[in-house]
């Protein structure tokens, strides 16, 4: 994740959480903190417990954020790039912040009604875990009229222009399908390619199992009854090898495009 990348997350994450960016260029942020998302990053339990007990006005604090070569004006600021704490903090918050969004396609206003599809979008996490790990991102969406179902949905809507509100000339289509209905059809599509795939990773994460059992069993072959030892040993292979394919959901959304 290049810097300027991190610079665009980061507005967008600001904007989204409706934080108001009080200054701004291209290398640095100082940003005012809604109360949320000030208990969300910094670490004030205490003054936030007292707060509620008393019923003082809240006072979030801001945050300055530095993305680039060029300082804030006041030379304050922390440095954010991929490895950095508070970036992987923010990540992990926009799982409980934002794990559902509604957005729409600003489209170009044509004097005439515009609709607008419905469309549900999951991005979810696969993971093959044995001795070693696999991850990779996969992202459907699934329009709510036809069953249409599209691979790499993020990407397309990454190309949008998306809003929170309706534009103007703009009108939302009834779906035909329900959301319960849709995240089954594609948990059943993302089973689908999970079964498609190659599992030789699996068989050979078995082999390596089996050589470990099989000299852990030579170490203890002489004892009829084996020691606490053996048993913490066995298991410990056990997890270490035993494959596993973990799903998760990043996030998802509503997404109505035209």
């Amino acid at each position: 994740m290049q810097q300027h990348e991190i610079h665009r997350f980061l507005e967008r994450y600001f904007d989204a959480n409706e934080c108001r960016i009080l200054e701004k260029n291209f290398s640095y942020m100082k940003v005012q903190l809604t109360t949320e998302l000030d208990k969300v990053l910094m670490n004030r339990p205490f003054y936030w417990h007292y707060l509620e007990k008393t019923g003082g006005t809240p006072n979030p604090m801001t945050l300055t954020l530095v993305t680039g070569q060029q300082q804030s004006p006041d030379g304050k600021g922390e440095f954010i790039h991929f490895g950095s704490p508070r970036l992987h903090q923010i990540f992990a918050s926009t799982k409980k912040l934002a794990s559902f969004i509604r957005l729409y396609e600003s489209v170009p206003q044509q004097g005439a009604q515009v609709p607008l599809q419905p469309w549900l979008c999951l991005n979810v996490k696969v993971t093959y875990q044995c001795d070693q790990k696999k991850d990779q991102v996969l992202s459907y969406g699934i329009q709510l009229i036809n069953g249409t179902i599209e691979d790499q949905f993020h990407n397309r809507l990454q190309k949008l222009l998306l809003t929170k509100r309706i534009p103007d000339f703009c009108y939302t289509l009834s779906p035909f399908i329900k959301p319960e209905s849709a995240i089954k059809r594609l948990e059943a599509k993302i089973q689908e390619v999970i079964d498609e795939d190659d599992h030789t990773w699996a068989d050979d994460a078995r082999n390596r199992w089996k050589e470990d059992q099989d000299l852990l069993e030579s170490f203890y072959e002489d004892l009829f009854t084996k020691p606490e030892a053996y048993h913490v040993e066995k298991e410990a292979l056990r997890t270490q090898y035993e494959p596993k394919i973990i799903v998760e959901i990043i996030n998802g959304g509503l997404f109505y495009l035209s």
